[in-house]
């Protein structure tokens, strides 16, 4: 194709499996800025579709793939366009045509047409957002930014160009409704992306227009093959799905040694303490301060939490401290342990001597520069330089720290903040560059604020002559790879990172958490889209600071906030330094409130690892929108106050003050409250119902069709581990209820894989009349059985028909034994409830179980 004399559209189409179809736009003659396959591996196989002479083309071409779904056309009119639409229903995914492509060398643009009426868009960020769903007419900015997320509507920490079109059915039927798709445009520069409702528009200031095309049909299969080209999420330590306390400004160690006590005193789960920047010497990475945080303490205190089975996490900033102070070089000057360096013009930096990081890091020549010096910014420990993730030394300069810490202090995760890059000042342009200040203004900060401005500058330089400009949003996503692979290199165990910033396929190193939120009411129903969007971006372990952090939390807040927060999949209470303490155990209702939604998530911990397996395996996320579920339900497209663990625990808070009562979205079916199973709704199709929810509860129900495998409540997941299994199976009259548990070590590198020590059970069971069956298969069996865990509990709930008060119940082994369980028979809600106890059933065998109600 042929557009004022310039071919722009260069090998212009590969399906590149039978559900992903690529489509990239470039200027053949002249080489522009891509994200390097070394940098976001993705494979390819692609079937390359026909040359076409660069002199003649038809009017229309048609391109398709006998094995895909999708069909490309392209229009050679006068402005060039393309369309993408389904082969089975001819209906239009993206169409280009009647608009107008612009591609210079700093701006490109492109608009596509979309059914207002039918297509349901989520994804685009990150920002916080009232509604999961995007509404119309709003201008999405892509450009990470260290920007307080309780400032909703505005670019944040990540960059993530996906959106997932869910559509309604069409008037003639062909097209059913929760028909999914997926659309990626892969680009690292900053943009601005306009959705109107019936058009969504790329503005882009740098690189090139590369389309990605994922068909489903259905949500989980568009995040199978997303996850499966940006690379999967990675798995998480087991331990890391407990419950998590952290400030920003604990005092001192014995600061810290109180709020474990505190938890422990309070009978509150504690999985992991961390700290924030107070625990270094002047806020320098790799540090500790000498006073508050003495390495002899700091051991000491670590070494206590791992004898009673609890976790440390530090953070880490990007920036390295290099100085005391600048001066104007009229002379030189020695002062003891400083050493006076000309590195950045008429400027003179006293560099302390005496640390090694920084030195070691300036010998190894691995700092980004800018006009061939290394660049200076500021942050938290005063004038620092930025490590280059992208320099391949500069990443084992990285590990190398991070190796030499941990030999200090046996921490067992790392936080990564601060790493969009922030920076406290805003460095002027280059009047010899065009980077610093291109001529298309993206609506950074949402007031179009210089892409210069509290970061490191855009004319920066990387290794390989890579600019910031092209390579910003990257550099967090750059700094938690290397991170993983030195923890993994340290430890050979499953690592934990938490990183603010993040990109396209972060998740293959990072869990992340929303930021800088506050303590109000807004911001607790702002947690659920943000949430719900890190799951579609394939980064399903993540979480909102509980209680908020900025701002003082009211009592009735944070024990609502405990309630939701509890089944984030990442939990964690976290609280800037001028606030007021907020641990769950200072209020007497939000300790109790804690132990009961706390107590359910440790018993709940089986599922949520199993979903962190589902997740890594096929990028289905763990807290999910309940469109997932039930894409046929067009009332679940724009919920955004619930959400799903997994494909039917439906969590449902109370997002508003003095409320007792909400109205909560159930599609069709019965649905069992977790916390009292004689609760039931039932409806026959998707109903709004009332749901009383006095000030310590928070309704969290399951589906008929379920099996729940739970394990009792304790203070640690370690201690959890141990405890017997119960099986919660959630009887479905004429289907059979179905569920699945993951079982390893926790922290074991192979995840699933071949040859791994892991096993995976399948439950199933079928009930007719008063006999219900349950059954069970086993992958992979070389490990569960060596663990001896066991099943001492099945509750069977949603029994109909039940006029019998006992029941006669045995299991066969794998090995033909057979044994007796004792069965009690209940009822409420309309149901029937029988609950065999006294089993001793290894998990990791075969087994069959038969009830007999009489």
């Amino acid at each position: 194709m042929f557009l004022s004399g310039t071919k722009y559209f260069d090998d212009p189409s590969r399906f590149e499996t039978g559900d992903r179809l690529r489509i990239r736009i470039t200027d053949a003659n002249h080489q522009r800025w891509e994200i390097p396959t070394d940098v976001l591996p993705r494979q390819s196989q692609p079937y390359t579709l026909p040359q076409q002479s660069h002199n003649t083309t038809p009017a229309n071409l048609f391109l398709s793939d006998p094995n895909s779904d999708l069909i490309l056309t392209l229009h050679s009119t006068t402005q060039f366009g393309f369309t993408v639409a389904r082969r089975s229903t001819g209906d239009i995914l993206f169409d280009t045509s009647n608009t107008v492509l612009v591609f210079k060398d700093q701006y490109l643009e492109l608009t596509s047409s979309l059914p207002p009426h039918r297509s349901s868009i989520y994804g685009i960020g990150e920002r916080t957002r009232r509604s999961f769903k995007l509404t119309h007419n709003q201008t999405l900015t892509v450009w990470n930014l260290d920007m307080r997320s309780e400032i909703p509507d505005v670019n944040l920490y990540g960059s993530h160009p996906y959106y997932m079109d869910v559509r309604s059915p069409d008037s003639d039927g062909k097209v059913v409704a929760g028909t999914a798709h997926g659309v990626l445009l892969l680009n690292s520069n900053g943009m601005d992306v306009v959705y109107s409702g019936d058009s969504i528009t790329y503005k882009v200031i740098g690189g090139v227009f590369d389309f990605y095309f994922f068909a489903g049909p259905t949500p989980e299969l568009v995040m199978d093959r997303y996850t499966h080209f940006i690379g999967r999420p990675a798995p998480m330590p087991y331990w890391s799905f407990g419950f998590h306390q952290s400030r920003y400004g604990y005092k001192d160690v014995q600061d810290l040694e109180g709020v474990v006590a505190g938890y422990a005193k309070s009978n509150i789960p504690l999985e992991v303490i961390w700290t924030d920047i107070e625990y270094m010497d002047a806020y320098k990475d790799f540090t500790l301060d000498p006073i508050n945080f003495p390495l002899s303490k700091m051991s000491s205190f670590v070494q206590n939490l791992h004898q009673k089975g609890q976790k440390y996490v530090p953070i880490l900033d990007p920036g390295i401290h290099l100085y005391l102070f600048l001066m104007h070089i009229c002379y030189i000057y020695s002062i003891h342990n400083y050493k006076l360096l000309n590195i950045s013009g008429s400027l003179g930096i006293y560099v302390d001597t005496t640390y090694e990081p920084y030195i070691r890091g300036l010998q190894a020549d691995i700092y980004i520069k800018r006009d061939g010096k290394p660049y200076l910014g500021e942050v938290w420990p005063g004038i620092v330089n930025f490590p280059d993730f992208l320099n391949p030394q500069g990443a084992d300069f990285w590990g190398d720290e991070i190796q030499r810490f941990h030999d200090l202090l046996p921490f067992d995760g790392i936080w990564l903040d601060m790493n969009e890059a922030a920076n406290f000042i805003s460095s002027p342009p280059i009047s010899s560059s065009k980077l610093d200040n291109p001529p298309y203004k993206i609506n950074n900060a949402g007031v179009q604020m210089h892409i210069n401005n509290n970061t490191v500058p855009a004319s920066s330089i990387h290794y390989g002559n890579i600019t910031a400009y092209d390579a910003h949003n990257l550099y967090g996503f750059m700094q938690a790879k290397a991170t993983k692979n030195a923890l993994i290199k340290i430890t050979g165990k499953r690592p934990f990172i938490l990183s603010r910033s993040t990109f396209v396929g972060s998740g293959m190193y990072t869990a992340h958490w929303t930021g800088d939120n506050a303590a109000t009411w807004d911001d607790l129903a702002y947690s659920i889209p943000s949430i719900l969007n890190f799951g579609l971006f394939g980064i399903p372990m993540v979480g909102a600071d509980i209680c908020g952090f900025a701002r003082d939390p009211t009592e009735e807040l944070c024990e609502r906030w405990i309630q939701l927060g509890a089944f984030y999949p990442f939990a964690r209470d976290h609280t800037e330094k001028a606030t007021a303490r907020q641990e769950l155990y200072l209020w007497d209702s939000v300790a109790a409130t804690s132990r009961k939604v706390l107590g359910l998530r440790y018993q709940m911990l089986p599922y949520l690892y199993t979903l962190m397996y589902y997740a890594h395996s096929k990028g289905t996320p763990i807290a999910r929108p309940m469109f997932f579920s039930f894409p046929q339900d067009t009332n679940t497209y724009d919920i955004s106050t619930q959400f799903l663990l997994g494909k039917g625990v439906l969590v449902s808070p109370v997002l508003t003050p003095k409320t007792v009562t909400i109205d909560a979205y159930f599609p069709s079916g019965n649905w069992f409250d977790l916390f009292d199973y004689s609760n039931v709704v039932s409806v026959g199709s998707g109903a709004h119902v009332r749901l009383v929810a006095p000030a310590d509860h928070i309704n969290v129900h399951i589906r008929e069709g379920n099996i729940l495998v739970l394990q009792k409540e304790a203070l640690t997941t370690k201690a959890a581990r141990v405890t017997p299994f119960h099986l919660l199976v959630v009887v479905r009259h004429c289907e059979n209820s179905t569920g699945e548990v993951f079982l390893d070590d926790g922290e074991d590198m192979e995840f699933g894989e071949v040859g791994g020590k892991w096993t995976f059970v399948r439950f199933s069971s079928h009930v007719v009349g008063n006999k219900a069956t349950l059954r069970s298969v086993v992958q992979n069996d070389d490990f569960a059985p060596s663990q001896k865990w066991r099943i001492e509990k099945v509750t069977f709930i949603g029994l109909e028909d039940i006029s019998s008060k006992s029941g006669f119940a045995q299991w066969t082994s794998v090995r033909g034994e057979i044994h007796d369980g004792r069965v009690k028979v209940g009822g409420g809600g309309g149901f029937g409830m029988a609950e065999i106890s006294d089993l001793s059933i290894l998990i990791g065998d075969e087994f069959e179980l038969k009830l007999d109600l009489h």
